[in-house]
């Protein structure tokens, strides 16, 4: 009787993480002690639709063992599951993981934003309206391995 139960919750958890991410428009940065910015500006399917992508492998991978597993997902786990803030085990910090991930592609693609303010938007004054960085904010280079998500040049 537990088994079932457990099973059912756990199908009902999944589900609603895989449709989470069709309603997702940020890439959450609360797992950072401090962030330096804003939460990445991120819809997931307006993304996936404009870069025609259809296997959920492309960004969400898997590793096992060091090796990476084509094919396998892992869009039910957080990135943070298996990045920590900190780079350890020959994985890249959180952080990094995101800007390697995110700006790899873009830049390999020779499409989407790679420049700080075009994914972390401050808000303006206007209500609701998205501005972007403006150079409100010191920036980084973007490789840091720090637990607060603060670049390292701004020490």
């Amino acid at each position: 009787m537990w088994k079932r139960v457990l099973l059912l919750l756990m199908l009902v958890l999944a589900a609603a993480l895989v449709g989470a991410q069709e309603d997702m428009r940020v890439v959450s940065n609360e797992d950072f002690v401090s962030p330096q910015r804003p939460s990445a500006v991120f819809n997931h399917d307006e993304h996936n639709d404009n870069a025609e992508i259809e296997d959920c492998s492309v960004c969400h991978h898997l590793y096992e063992d060091g090796k990476l597993v084509e094919g396998e997902s892992s869009e039910d786990q957080a990135c943070s599951e298996c990045h920590e803030l900190r780079a350890s085990d020959g994985q890249p910090s959180l952080m990094n993981a995101f800007h390697l991930r995110c700006q790899g592609c873009h830049l390999a693609r020779k499409a989407g934003p790679v420049m700080c303010g075009e994914c972390h938007r401050w808000k303006s004054g206007a209500a609701g309206d998205d501005a972007e960085d403006n150079n409100n904010h010191s920036g980084g280079d973007g490789d840091d391995d720090r637990e607060d998500g603060n670049h390292k040049d701004d020490d």
